[in-house]
């Protein structure tokens, strides 16, 4: 009798999700590395909308740390946990059979915890990031990796033969579900963002932080706190430097190498205005093209 072969989602699916897991962490460190170092992201040239609206904004942070580099951290684990039966070459079939199967079961938990927080930023990008003319907008990056994520839980999930299929649905409903109630309670403080965001003061301070401007100014200064006050709940989203040394974070160094004399002056577009600005003169010294109706 003709022995069936073995089909080739089953010899094949780990090399591809460690191909799959080498793009995504070389994209993730891209564009981590372009966070840091302030450099501009391919295919995000557009400021204030796009990728770099989404990639600015305070969803693409948790905890004031970038999602690309928990990004990166998943798809390096992922890969390692794929290429782990591959790498252990060993005689005893029992023991390779075992860290085979243990392996795949931890790739379902893991991609199914990924696939569920990637497609809860994809409903944030489609339904919750707007930008200043209150439009929805695309990132291709966003989108790329969500179908990473997606695919390798594909190919983890029909390329391995599963001995308890009634087992790992039950496992995927509990891991999908505390994941979404995580990701829910991390994100329940940018709540309060997505009400600013409806404003012209919210939708003004975004696009103030997309372009990089700055307000540089002193903790005692009267002006600035008359200056923080015109923003109203959207004040703490305010692209602020601190130039005395006594004050909270102070960057007192860049204050001196921008030549600033007096509080508060705003750096816009690479030029320096000081003195308090109305929200009208700043929307119209930075270019702001939304919506001014609250």
């Amino acid at each position: 009798m003709r022995q069936r072969s073995e089909p080739w989602i089953n010899r094949w699916y780990r090399p591809i999700i460690i191909a799959i897991t080498i793009f995504g962490a070389a994209l993730t460190s891209y564009l981590t590395i372009t966070h840091f170092f302030g450099g501009t992201v391919a295919l995000c040239t557009t400021q204030g909308s796009g990728c770099d609206l989404i990639l600015n904004s305070e969803y693409a942070k948790i905890f004031g740390i970038p999602l690309t580099i928990f990004g990166a951290l998943g798809y390096l684990t992922i890969g390692g946990l794929a290429a782990a039966p591959l790498i252990f070459q060993t005689e005893d079939v029992k023991f390779k059979e075992k860290v085979k199967q243990q392996t795949s079961f931890l790739l379902f938990m893991v991609s199914t915890a990924t696939m569920v927080f990637s497609a809860y930023l994809m409903y944030l990008v489609a339904f919750v990031i707007k930008d200043a003319n209150g439009q929805t907008t695309f990132c291709i990056y966003c989108f790329s990796s969500a179908m990473a994520m997606f695919s390798i839980w594909l190919l983890n999930l029909f390329g391995n033969i599963w001995k308890d299929i009634g087992q790992l649905i039950f496992i995927g409903l509990i891991v999908g579900v505390v994941t979404l109630t995580g990701t829910l309670g991390v994100y329940a403080s940018q709540n309060q963002l997505l009400a600013q965001s409806g404003t012209f003061q919210g939708r003004l301070v975004q696009h103030l932080r997309a372009i990089d401007a700055k307000m540089y100014g002193a903790f005692w200064c009267p002006h600035c706190r008359d200056q923080k006050e015109l923003f109203g709940e959207a004040k703490k989203q305010i692209p602020y430097i601190e130039c005395d040394p006594r004050g909270e974070n102070p960057k007192t160094q860049l204050c001196q190498a921008k030549g600033i004399k007096g509080f508060p002056t705003w750096e816009i577009k690479n030029k320096l205005h000081e003195g308090q600005k109305t929200l009208e003169e700043l929307a119209d010294l930075s270019g702001y093209e939304g919506s001014r109706a609250n």
